[in-house]
């Protein structure tokens, strides 16, 4: 594919991407792959190129951006403005610049990012500090593993990396961290095969931090989803005791069963969620986590469509369901037990504002200052509205935006 064909498909993809996100449809990843599945022309390097497109156009462009030309315009006058050549160049060369839009001037950063409802929340949790921190939200994100200790040392996983071509560092804060460089081939190596590493963003690491599963205890991760949560607490607990991994779709289990394979994983049980699937364990779980639905808001760097799907009708229904987590989890953990809240989101509404609900309404239970609820780690500094959550963000942290509570019961 020549350069100007490259961006036409890129244009295509990013029409097709902002019309399902707006829509509520797949990802962009997903209709990535399924543009080049029938397009077998396209060699790698045509791939790479529409895929970084897409992306770096999809972080900064405007919430209100008509469709993907528009935007791709808007992104390359204020970024790569010799792209502008490429409109009406021939072949299969997108359309040329019509007499509005060469006259434009008006690059994608002056366009409002967030619409004002979507921008008040930002601001609540971050004041004069979101401008730095939108910023760091258009960036491209890491790409951090988890040590599999089941399996090898942090520095027996580091020379296995290494002998494959792949460098890394030891992430802050957590015992079992690497961090490589963005786009490493980690998937496709030995070490990966292997079992000894998993992809697992720092944040989600600070979470099984605090979680403190232990050896030998009853643990139920009640939004397990294909189970990169799962994985880490079995670790924590040396693959003993017993872990209860639910969620309402079969079809995210199941893909978590070559997971638990690949890591050696042997104590965990799978159950489809409905209702009376957990009445044996009402009272009985020795801690309770919960990775709850939610915006995502803390992952735009990683999908950065998602910010085209939020809605106020989408932001009241999913901080719902996170009400309706909290009080299912609540209900099996036994006394002197603790439940464990996040969210891999930057907003209040779905941090601080839940669980201040669900204090208030669900009697015997303290919150646990998350400097002391982590098994010895030393963790970051958080960014939470209160001090005794854990609120991490990419321009503080340099990791995805994550909020996490934890709860004792006391009677």
């Amino acid at each position: 594919m020549q350069p100007a064909a490259r961006l036409a498909a890129a244009i295509e993809v990013l029409d097709e991407a902002i019309a399902s996100a707006r829509a509520g449809g797949p990802a962009a990843d997903v209709l990535l792959a399924r543009y080049f599945r029938s397009r077998r022309y396209a060699g790698s390097k045509d791939r790479a190129a529409v895929r970084a497109w897409v992306y770096a156009v999809l972080r900064h462009m405007a919430h209100d951006a008509p469709d993907g030309r528009a935007a791709l315009i808007a992104w390359a006058r204020a970024q790569e403005p010799e792209l502008l050549e490429l409109f009406g160049a021939g072949g299969h060369a997108p359309a040329a610049l019509g007499n509005e839009e060469a006259a434009s001037a008006c690059p994608a950063t002056e366009n409002p990012w967030l619409p004002e409802w979507l921008e008040a929340g930002f601001l609540r949790r971050f004041g004069a500090g979101w401008p730095e921190q939108r910023a760091a939200l258009t960036g491209r994100a890491p790409l951090d593993l988890r040590v599999n200790r089941l399996k090898a040392t942090r520095e027996e996983a580091r020379a296995a990396l290494q002998a494959e071509g792949i460098e890394t560092e030891v992430l802050p804060f957590v015992a079992n961290g690497l961090r490589a460089e963005a786009g490493a081939p980690v998937e496709k190596g030995g070490a990966f095969a292997r079992g000894l590493v998993e992809v697992q963003d720092l944040a989600s690491q600070l979470m099984l931090a605090m979680a403190d599963a232990r050896p030998g205890e009853t643990v139920v991760d009640l939004c397990a989803g294909a189970g990169g949560k799962t994985l880490g607490l079995a670790a924590a607990m040396e693959n003993r005791g017993r872990i209860i991994a639910c969620d309402i779709d079969p079809a995210r289990l199941e893909r978590m069963t070559p997971r638990l394979s690949r890591a050696g994983v042997t104590l965990v049980e799978q159950r489809v969620l409905h209702p009376g699937a957990l009445d044996d364990l009402a009272g009985r779980a020795d801690r309770v986590v919960i990775d709850a639905p939610c915006s995502g808001t803390g992952t735009w760097r990683r999908n950065p469509e998602a910010r085209l799907r939020l809605t106020p009708e989408r932001l009241s229904a999913v901080t719902a369901v996170q009400d309706t987590v909290l009080a299912q989890g609540a209900a099996l953990v036994r006394p002197g037990g603790r439940l464990v809240y996040a969210v891999c989101s930057l907003l209040p509404d779905e941090a601080e504002d839940r669980v201040e609900a669900f204090l208030a309404h669900t009697p015997g239970f303290r919150p646990v200052d998350y400097r002391r609820a982590g098994g010895g780690e030393d963790l970051p500094e958080s960014v939470a509205l209160r001090p005794e959550w854990l609120a991490v963000a990419p321009a503080s942290h340099g990791c995805d935006g994550f909020f996490v509570a934890v709860f004792e019961r006391v009677c």
